[in-house]
């Protein structure tokens, strides 16, 4: 998901057009910023990724769901 805004260790972050409140907090010793793509689990952001992994990640789904 990629970071749209940032509240202490909250933020909200959208992929596909799905938006979630997600906790920071397991990140919380990373620089993260508006624009990051972090992998989230059960709300919890627990890796940043870059924006070519988030890429591929999805179009993998992608193709999960479309098989």
């Amino acid at each position: 998901m990629q970071i749209k805004r940032i509240e202490g260790f909250n933020a909200y972050c959208l992929a596909k057009g799905v938006g979630r409140e997600v906790s920071l907090f397991m990140l919380q010793d990373e620089s993260l910023a508006v624009g990051d793509f972090v992998v989230v689990h059960v709300g919890y952001a627990i890796e940043r990724i870059s924006e070519e992994q988030a890429q591929t990640a999805w179009e993998l789904y992608d193709q999960m769901l479309a098989g």
